[in-house]
């Protein structure tokens, strides 16, 4: 298509303008000297702006600042954009659109094969509109780490880690092939193996930078992933939070993300976790706090003489929750705790000095010895450490706090309490049944609230040595006094990263949590992302058979009904310790404070009490057994990957060539029928509803990525095009597969849905305050018609729309458009296409 040329009018929002515009901010650009002489590189100084309103800006926000600044071009970003973040005191509160490039993309295994797959279409739509499909490459670093979400298939055995991770291989390996082919096709991407660890703690331990000195300039880290977990790395005082894949894709390709401009929550923490007190228990009472405060669409900066009490691993551990508190992340600036945690982590003494070096030169690094600037917040919370207790999290929701010594009361509402978040409705003559059944020619028994499902797992967790080596010394403690597990108990351990293994190893703990059933099974999400794996027929049998409530015991992050298992109606959420308590009590219909967990090889009865370890045993185990140079080896071995990632063979080539029978990778049609022009907006007409939905439905509902159960539609899909149940594999797994939606009409958003809609060219709408399908008596068999304008310039953020539906139904809803580049992409069809059309300008 040489010569092609497109019209437009004033009115169009899209300008394919070439930036050829020079920063108006170079006259603030320094250089960092080395202490020894040299230079580190150069970098856009805040302070050289002598501005006294930066002084007051929270550390999340400068990081912000900085980014506006370098980005500056008086086209994606302008000088005006940056007077915006200065003045955030009173622009805040406005709502005011910024735009935001962050320093990198961090892709997860599920949501990175269906990112790959939109790379390589749009390599083939480039070539179709006569462009150059090598511009379809990642002008920021991506980092694509293949954490494969591990079904729990061997749990316990010795050999769990190996039998789990070849399964996963054979269920995998065209995903996995896939992958491999787009580290090699595209640059700038780095591609961590399967068998690694979880994302966000190889993101915490490995891949996060801190600070980027890249061709000389320094600037900080900051990141946006394709999983809500990516906050995990704001406690590392990295700012980085989770966003819709397409989103990503375009931050991939150099877009500038579009974003209001959030309000800062300050977290005040003083004092200091009292004894047998866990990072867990102390995350959970955050979590419950912030909810109640209200977070969303903010974000929230932790300070005070508290910080100093907190470990790296502590302070991870709660960012890593920001999306189950509602925030856009859960930020910790960068000061002496981040220092010595890189150093331990196995980054180098002249790297932890450029990183110090620039932080404080820039006013990015919080020093405690030295008096603090009162900085400005938009509301203020405070908590004092030693106010936190041991708790739990459910049944159904992560932020339903129970304290420890209230669970066994609690329980027993929840069996009264009507259906729903806190209830099972269970009638009083049955809530004492005894399930009897034989397991494996054992005569046993079940009754509601026995625990079936107990599992170390998670980021959020296992990342933090406090508490794994904690739940080993609670085994080893239990394992002294002779109590053991039920068989029928379904126990694993599943490391964020293999860092974990050699310091259980090296402490002599990992035997003492293995007799108990606690088998490492491998280096991936498990139960608590749904990947807990079938729990045996017998089990399975007298749960159904007597409507049972049957319980799981996670160190998760989210418990929702049916995410961990069918057939665990209770999920509780709890540190690392408390599973192992948990499981050896076999119930959690338990008061732990006046009830033994079980008998003791000696017919003494044992309670919580004997084998719960000290704060101060606990740090003694961590302090010698978790040692830098177990960092460095881990991840050493990571770029050599592993010999069943080594010998996949993958197709050369930059372009990939699409099987037409694959159920793993599909080849979309978003982009086949494309043009150089927009389409425009586009209403809708007649629409069938898909899917007619109750409260609280959240992306795991919509998009699970736990597994595919045998009588689901998701089955009779792959049985119906010749897959084989061994083979059916988890709903993440089979991201790359679309069929798909025109609009979604609902009360309220989770963002990263909502920026997903957007990015597709669906249309988002909410009802009004006070309407939804019930009170409209919308019954989800109606049509539906929607009107927009035929031009984009006629459309605003959050303006009414009427829908109409074929029974004669008429009610009005609030266009979720949320700004002006968001209109852009509609205008597109999706964001993709519209990178597409800039990068063939670009070429003209």
């Amino acid at each position: 298509m040489v010569g092609l040329r497109v019209s437009f009018t004033e009115s169009d929002t899209w300008d394919p303008r070439i930036n050829v515009n020079e920063n108006p901010f170079k006259s603030i650009l320094k250089t960092l000297e080395r202490p020894d002489g040299g230079e580190f590189g150069k970098f856009y100084s805040l302070p050289a702006l002598n501005d006294p309103r930066i002084d007051k800006l929270p550390y999340s926000i400068r990081i912000l600042l900085e980014s506006a600044i370098r980005n500056c071009d008086e086209f994606q970003v302008k000088s005006k954009d940056v007077e915006k973040i200065i003045d955030w005191e009173n622009t805040s509160p406005k709502q005011v659109e910024i735009p935001f490039k962050p320093a990198r993309v961090l892709l997860q295994d599920f949501t990175g094969v269906p990112a790959v797959v939109d790379l390589a279409c749009m390599r083939d739509a480039m070539n179709s509109l006569g462009g150059d499909s090598n511009k379809i490459n990642p002008l920021v670093p991506v980092d694509l780490v293949i954490d494969h979400s591990v079904q729990v298939d061997v749990a316990r055995s010795e050999n769990a880690v190996q039998a789990n991770m070849e399964l996963e291989f054979q269920r995998n390996k065209e995903r996995f092939a896939f992958l491999k082919w787009g580290s090699n096709a595209f640059h700038n991407m780095l591609v961590v193996p399967p068998g690694s660890g979880i994302v966000h703690q190889v993101n915490l331990e490995y891949l996060g930078r801190v600070v980027f000195n890249t061709n000389g300039m320094l600037y900080p880290d900051s990141v946006v992933g394709t999983d809500s977990h990516t906050t995990m790395i704001d406690g590392l005082g990295v700012a980085g939070w989770g966003v819709g894949g397409i989103e990503a894709e375009a931050a991939m390709l150099g877009q500038p993300m579009s974003m209001v401009l959030p309000g800062v929550v300050g977290f005040k923490l003083s004092g200091k976790l009292s004894n047998g007190v866990t990072a867990t228990d102390l995350v959970l009472t955050v979590t419950q706090m912030l909810r109640k405060h209200g977070v969303v669409g903010k974000f929230v900066e932790f300070y005070g003489e508290g910080m100093g009490e907190l470990s790296l691993a502590d302070r991870a551990t709660i960012a890593n929750m920001s999306p189950e508190y509602g925030a856009t992340m859960g930020f910790f600036p960068v000061d002496h705790v981040t220092l010595h945690y890189l150093k331990l982590t196995g980054r180098s003494d002249e790297t932890v000095a450029m990183i110090e070096s620039y932080l404080r030169a820039n006013k990015m690094f919080v020093d405690y010895s030295e008096p603090q600037i009162e900085r400005v917040y938009s509301s203020y919370l405070e908590l004092n450490l030693e106010d936190v207790e041991p708790c739990v999290s459910g049944p159904k929701r992560p932020h339903d706090r129970v304290p420890l010594k209230e669970m066994k009361a609690d329980w027993h509402s929840c069996l009264d309490n009507k259906v729903g978040f806190k209830g099972f409705a269970i009638p009083k003559e049955s809530q004492s049944k005894i399930a009897e059944f034989s397991f494996h020619g054992t005569p046993a028994q079940l009754r509601h609230g026995d625990v079936v499902i107990a599992a170390i797992t998670s980021c959020t967790n296992t990342s933090n040595p406090s508490v794994m080596l904690g739940a080993a010394l609670v085994a080893k403690k239990a394992c002294e006094l002779g109590l053991e597990v039920k068989p029928w108990v379904k126990t694993s351990l599943a490391p964020g990263s293999g860092v974990v293994t050699k310091y259980l190893e090296k402490s002599g703990m990992q035997k003492y949590l293995n007799h108990l059933g606690f088998h490492i099974v491998g280096y991936g999400c498990t139960t608590c992302i749904g990947n807990s794996g079938d729990i045996d027929d017998a089990v399975a049998s007298a749960i159904t058979e007597n409507d049972l409530v049957a319980a799981a015991v996670l160190s998760g992050n989210r418990n929702f009904e049916g995410r961990v298992h069918p057939l665990t109606r209770a999920n509780y959420l709890a540190s690392p310790p408390l599973v192992v308590a948990y499981a050896l009590a076999g119930t959690v219909d338990i008061n732990f404070e006046t009830e033994p967990i079980g008998v003791g090889k000696d017919g003494n009865k044992v309670f919580f009490r004997d084998i719960w370890p000290s704060n101060e045993e606990v740090a003694k185990v961590v302090q010698s057994n978790v040692l830098p140079d177990m960092f460095k080896a881990t991840y050493e071995a990571i770029t050599k990957g592993n010999p069943m990632w080594n010998h996949l063979s993958v197709p050369s080539g930059t372009l990939y060539s699409w099987d037409p029978t694959s159920t793993y990778i599909h080849e979309p049609p978003y982009f086949k029928t494309m043009t150089m022009s927009p389409p425009g907006p586009h209403g809708v007409k007649d629409a069938y509803c898909l899917l007619n939905f109750g409260d609280s439905i959240t992306t795991d509902h919509i998009s699970p990525a736990g597994s595919i159960h045998k009588d689901s539609p998701a089955a009779r899909y792959l049985m119906e095009r010749g897959a084989d149940r061994r083979d059916f594999n988890s709903y993440g797994s089979r991201r790359g597969n679309d069929e798909g939606v025109k609009a979604v009409i609902a009360k309220s958003f989770e963002r990263i849905h909502r920026s997903n809609l957007v990015g597709m060219g669906i249309i988002p709408l909410c009802f009004k305050p006070g309407e939804d399908a019930e009170t409209l008596g919308l019954t989800g068999h109606e049509r539906y018609s929607i009107e927009l304008p035929s031009s984009v310039s006629e459309i605003r953020p959050g303006q009414d729309v009427t829908v109409v539906t074929d029974n004669g139904k008429s009610f009005t809803c609030t266009l979720r458009f949320d700004t002006e580049v968001e209109l852009a992409y509609f205008d597109h069809g999706g964001i993709l296409q519209y990178v597409i059309r800039n990068l063939i300008y670009a070429k003209q």
